[in-house]
């Protein structure tokens, strides 16, 4: 069944009958099959996830193409988004928001050592498992470090609300890209807000350049 749809790829859940269980099945739209930078986009997300194994990151199994199908074979997992979880609950207490930041920043840890940054950390892309341990997906726009590692300002990727200023700006991205994201994404689970919301999404990124964000603690005295 269809469980998922991105801005490149549907997902779907399938059953391995090698091994007999569920995976997840990320398809390269169909329109994009002949478009030679998505597909070497395509090829980065499923290179660069593969040769990472953590508890905290969704797993990869397989990768591949057939009739011009490009295919990447993932873990499935039977949950919600962290975004999901936030939205249910509208904010989450200090020791429940440190426990899943300290999780994904374990994975992220995991990924900076074998020279991969994530560029779209957000709560989209954390999954959930039934027993609430997350799991940072969708390294779709993650890259190898290299001295070349430049994001183009009209290609920008990743979410504005989280982007970091470097991110909004075009400049050169490194790990600490990472953590500015996970920072925001820290400050929604405690507030359940985010530090600027504006219609305009270049306004939003001009903010994450310019201005300061509320200390949280304005918003939510009890942190």
């Amino acid at each position: 069944e269809l469980i998922g749809r991105g801005g490149m790829a549907y997902v779907y859940k399938a059953r391995d009958l090698k091994l007999n269980r569920y995976v997840a099945v990320k398809v390269l739209r169909e329109e994009y099959t002949e478009n030679e930078q998505f597909i070497k986009k395509f090829d980065r997300e499923s290179q660069a996830v593969a040769c990472l194994s953590h508890p905290n990151i969704v797993g990869v199994y397989d990768v591949g193409v057939q009739d011009n199908i490009y295919y990447i074979i993932m873990e499935y997992v039977d949950g919600i988004t962290l975004k999901q979880y936030l939205m249910r609950k509208g904010r989450l207490d200090y020791v429940e928001a440190t426990r899943f930041v300290m999780d994904i920043s374990n994975a992220l840890r995991c990924a900076h050592e074998n020279k991969i940054i994530h560029r779209d950390i957000k709560p989209h892309n954390i999954l959930l498992t039934r027993d609430l341990v997350p799991k940072v997906a969708d390294f779709g726009i993650a890259r190898a470090i290299t001295s070349s590692t430049v994001t183009m300002t009209n290609q920008t990727m990743g979410s504005v609300h989280y982007i970091s200023p470097e991110q909004a700006r075009g400049g050169f991205v490194d790990e600490r890209s990472d953590l500015y994201s996970l920072g925001i994404l820290y400050y929604e689970l405690l507030t359940g807000k985010l530090p600027f919301d504006e219609e305009n999404t270049v306004t939003i990124a001009i903010k994450h350049i310019q201005e300061q964000i509320v200390p949280p603690k304005e918003l939510e005295p009890r942190i």
